[in-house]
């Protein structure tokens, strides 16, 4: 039985912890979900929840109107978020090997920051 639970922890099958939130460290359900979110003691990913705002989903007039983003601003204001956050994290944390920013429209997902940290002997991050 042990060995069954044990192939299955963190899957769809798994009735106990939510898969969702063992993949990406975010769940849609929020703390409405049945599932244990299980928070890991040590990881070499750090999670910047919600910092990312995308200008076109964001971008309003006084009067509530939505206003009309170019591509090249959004891409001049993508860089320079990227580039800022991954400097300040290098800084804090660290040599960062990979960095993923959700553009998504889901809640649980929306302007999440993704940081994979190279781990050194002299350096462990810590949150």
């Amino acid at each position: 039985m042990a060995e069954y639970l044990a192939s299955i922890f963190g899957t769809e099958k798994d009735k106990v912890n939510c898969s969702f939130y063992f993949k990406i460290g975010a769940c849609r359900h929020g703390d409405r979900c049945s599932r244990l979110h299980n928070k890991p003691t040590f990881s070499q990913t750090i999670a910047l929840l919600n910092i990312y705002r995308n200008p076109q989903n964001t971008a309003q007039s006084a009067d509530g109107l939505r206003c009309a983003v170019s591509d090249v601003e959004m891409q001049e204001h993508y860089d320079e978020f990227f580039e800022e956050v991954f400097t300040e994290m290098e800084e804090k944390y660290g040599e960062v090997e990979e960095m993923n920013v959700c553009d998504n429209l889901g809640d649980h997902l929306v302007g999440n920051v993704y940081l994979k940290n190279v781990i050194s002997h002299t350096h462990t991050p810590t949150l």
